[in-house]
């Protein structure tokens, strides 16, 4: 009895040390798909006419987006990864100008300190870094300029993986210091360690559906947020602010240029601050964020409010840069400047992809604010040029997701590369579907009558690629006649994403639509996304290596074959062995 006892608790523990077998033993029971399913037939779920398509801005007198510091204590804190054993943290104080005549204040009249220690109340570091201000300036009579407060980046460093720190930050001179906050550290990177939950999230706003959009996320308990663009729509205002407008170029046609409200972008930080003050959030741009003004200047508000570890990652631009989070390698790409294959971006992405050791950060995903993949009418095959220039690279290199955000409305696919089916290239997803003002998309390019004419959809930077099929189904073709294949789930509804890696080949991704809120286990699509490194990396190239990978000469495969890891093998034997020594015992 004694030895029987033995063998069965050895076998447990052999179990429990098979992460692969716990994986496997949870997707069994739950019944979630896994993309070794796939391909998958496509699936529409379409616009439910009893909601509204969308709803209006909230005004900046609502409670969440106005000012409810005094003098100079921070407002709109947030945070965001530097690397493994650093954090940027930014803030906002003073007031902001908005007039015909603004005069920008000395950024350095208000000092940049973080304070911040493993005990709360306790804080024995102090990190001090740089502040700035900006200008909105427009060259038309009538239009108002807008300077901003001044905006604060402390980069801590020094920190330890997987750690919780209280902060405080502002300037203890005056003093004007904030209240306590903390955040968390990730675990440092390794194929064994990963964040609890990373919410995806594209083209938020600030709307009523924002809102909804956000207390749901934040019920969800993020580790972190990735934003992929589109951020606070404050370039559908007038400068004069008044209302916003789904249209901009509808409700203001003889608009000299497009014109922004910036105190849009104070009340979106606000907005934000009870999230990103505690949860770092890592941002891209979008075609919203562009924002044209005097002297030729663009993005002037996103690049200063935000703070990106370009330089930490070798990047030379806050438009594309990379991080890790545990044993993911995230690669945050600019749709919105040079990506030509003889470009700066491009050179980057190369060298960051060459540097990646896939053995500490397994998973590989990339995020921009446009689609490559996209069935929808709404920006239908707009940045075809980009896709042609960037997609055999990361698909050279095996990326396992892109997320994207621009449409405004969920879309997964299939596994795909260069529009055929293959069970090694990335799966691309669309959440655009934040809530912003804009409303949601509801048309599909299959639609009867709603394919777009080559002539829209025009980028607002980039050429224009757009061509028929020249292949599949849809050849001769600007657009299929039903979803097309590697389509596998669309639905026009407002909501946002969360990735769950649970180990070095497996991750639960869930989209969740706001009609949904908080109900127990209700989801709008879910499934785990599963690498497959026997299969596809196989052949990719070692750390640091120029080789070039061949071209899986076998796209159509309609199956990603299942496997089993050496881990599970050498479990798999053990019990084997374990239930012989077993029988042995029991009729000796």
């Amino acid at each position: 009895m004694k030895i029987c006892t033995t063998l069965c608790m050895l076998a447990m523990v052999l179990v429990m040390m098979s992460t692969d077998f716990i994986t496997v033993m949870a997707v069994t029971e739950s019944h979630i798909p896994t993309t070794l399913d796939g391909p998958f037939e496509p699936v529409t779920r379409r616009f439910d006419p009893s909601l509204r398509r969308g709803s209006d801005d909230l005004p900046m007198t609502h409670p969440r987006l106005r000012k409810n510091v005094t003098l100079n204590f921070p407002e709109q804190i947030a945070l965001a990864i530097s690397s493994p054993t650093s954090m940027w943290v930014s803030w906002v104080t003073g007031d902001a100008q908005i007039g015909l005549n603004v005069t920008p204040v000395d950024p350095a009249s208000i000092g940049s300190e973080v304070w911040y220690g493993k005990e709360s109340g306790k804080y024995t570091s102090v990190g001090k870094g740089d502040s700035v201000v900006y200008s909105q300036l427009y060259p038309f009579e009538g239009l108002w300029n807008y300077t901003s407060g001044i905006i604060h980046h402390v980069k801590l460093e020094g920190l330890e993986p997987g750690t919780r720190y209280y902060y405080k930050c502002g300037d203890s001179s005056i003093p004007a210091m904030s209240q306590e906050r903390f955040f968390e550290t990730f675990p440092k990177p390794s194929p064994n360690n990963y964040p609890a939950r990373i919410a995806v999230v594209g083209d938020l706003g600030l709307t009523r559906n924002s809102t909804s959009t956000i207390d749901h996320l934040i019920h969800n308990d993020p580790s972190m947020i990735l934003m992929v663009g589109d951020l606070t729509y404050a370039n559908q205002y007038l400068t004069t602010g008044g209302k916003g407008v789904s249209c901009y170029s509808c409700a203001f046609p003889d608009a000299p240029i497009r014109e922004t409200y910036q105190p849009r972008w104070d009340g979106w930080g606000r907005f934000m601050e009870p999230l990103t003050s505690e949860v770092p959030m890592m941002v891209i741009e979008g075609n919203h964020e562009i924002e044209p003004q005097a002297g030729g200047i663009t993005f002037k508000s996103y690049l200063t409010r935000f703070a990106v570890p370009a330089e930490e990652s070798g990047s030379k631009s806050n438009f594309y840069y990379s991080f890790d989070a545990g044993g993911i390698h995230f690669i945050m790409l600019g749709a919105y400047v040079d990506y030509n294959s003889s470009g700066a971006q491009f050179s980057w992405l190369k060298q960051d992809l060459q540097n990646i050791d896939r053995s500490v950060t397994p998973w590989l995903v990339a995020a921009m604010h446009p689609p490559w993949y996209n069935s929808y009418a709404s920006h239908y095959q707009e940045f075809e040029c980009m896709r042609l220039e960037m997609e055999e690279i990361l698909y050279q290199y095996r990326v396992d997701i892109v997320f994207n955000g621009h449409v405004h409305a969920y879309e997964r696919m299939n596994r795909v590369y260069n529009y055929t089916l293959d069970p090694c290239a990335p799966i691309y997803i669309t959440v655009g579907d934040g809530g912003n003002i804009e409303k949601v998309d509801v048309d599909h390019a299959d639609d009867p009558g709603k394919c777009p004419s080559p002539r829209d959809n025009i980028p607002e930077y980039g050429g224009v690629c757009k061509s028929n099929f020249s292949s599949g189904p849809a050849k001769g073709h600007f657009c299929w006649n039903k979803q097309p294949e590697w389509s596998a789930f669309r639905e026009s509804s407002f909501g946002h994403g969360i990735l769950e890696a649970v180990n070095s080949t497996y991750a639960l991704w869930t989209w969740h639509r706001n009609q949904e809120n908080y109900k127990e286990n209700a989801v709008g699509d879910q499934i785990y996304i599963v690498r497959q490194p026997e299969l596809c990396m196989k052949d990719l190239k070692p750390h640091n290596s120029q080789q070039s990978l061949p071209y899986n000469s076998n796209p159509k495969s309609s199956h990603a074959p299942t496997h089993l890891s050496q881990n599970s093998i050498i479990i798999f034997l053990g019990l084997l062995f374990i239930y012989g020594l077993y029988s042995q015992v029991k009729w000796s």
